[in-house]
């Protein structure tokens, strides 16, 4: 019986195109390697352009049908391998990146731990050494208290000699004269004050007198004095001084054109450092 022409068509497309579906039917997944699948697919193709050029000769034989399946076969094969070997090689490199995620947090753990034991180390010895450090600032605020009471013990040892060659006679000498306001408030004191029967003298001691901010706050000081006079001031003409275990230029020269006499400190003795031409002493 012949077949007809339609049938005649489809009978020559499923030659030529039967390696090709069976290569791309086989269970490729888009995960695997597009090279590989490519290489397989142009096999396929090749038996197409194959068998076309055979089928335009003549009619395929069962041998030749049975050869192209082996060849399918075989692609099929090593297709199977591949892809095996490739999921071995997934497996392995997953073990391979789990292990090293264990390694790496293992890591990341024990410097966790030191640093935790570090920081416990460090705010310990950081606690430590600030209350040595309280002990050391308490012991120096004690030895420079002491030493500014041996200045001013040093400096108002006759003190009142050093005033020969002006007309005062200041052989009365006090220490620490609290000056209190109307409302019996501490405003100030006085280290040491100097007084005779007309004249009084405050005398403001420094351990180093390096400032020239201290001669203005003595200017201040004297005129709380005046306002509120202690007892030992009332009535009295009010002298200003400074005096210092160390008196810089700076101050010596400020403490002048305020109207102040200045002492320093030598050895174990004080000396009235001689004021500049014109001096007047300033009264308040």
């Amino acid at each position: 019986m012949r077949k007809s022409p339609k049938s005649s068509r489809r009978d020559k497309a499923k030659r030529e195109f039967a390696p090709l579906y069976i290569v791309e039917t086989i269970g490729v997944s888009r995960k695997f390697d597009n090279n590989k699948i490519g290489e397989y697919i142009q096999l396929g193709r090749e038996e197409n352009m194959a068998n076309v050029a055979t089928t335009e000769r003549a009619p395929a034989t069962p041998e030749e049908v049975w050869a192209t399946l082996d060849r399918v076969a075989k692609y099929h094969e090593e297709f199977v391998k591949w892809r095996k070997d490739w999921e071995e090689r997934q497996v392995e490199a997953d073990k391979r990146r789990d292990e090293e995620y264990k390694e790496r947090k293992e890591e990341y753990e024990k410097h966790k731990e030191e640093h935790e034991r570090w920081r416990e180390r460090f705010e310990r010895e950081k606690a430590e050494s600030d209350k040595k450090l309280d002990r050391v600032s308490k012991n120096m605020g004690g030895i420079n208290h002491s030493l500014g009471q041996l200045v001013e013990t040093l400096i108002a040892a006759r003190l009142w000699e050093k005033f020969s060659a002006y007309p005062y006679n200041l052989k009365r000498a006090y220490q620490r004269i609290p000056v209190y306001n109307e409302k019996n408030h501490t405003l100030t004191d006085i280290d040491i004050l100097l007084v005779d029967g007309e004249w009084a003298m405050a005398v403001e001691v420094k351990r180093e007198a390096d400032n020239i901010g201290d001669v203005d706050h003595h200017v201040g000081r004297m005129a709380r004095i005046k306002k509120y006079p202690p007892a030992e001031v009332v009535g009295k003409k009010l002298l200003g001084a400074i005096a210092g275990g160390v008196v810089s230029p700076d101050v010596r020269d400020k403490a002048h054109e305020a109207g102040f006499f200045v002492l320093e400190l030598k050895g174990e003795s004080v000396d009235l450092l001689p004021p500049p031409d014109g001096f007047v002493p300033s009264e308040w």
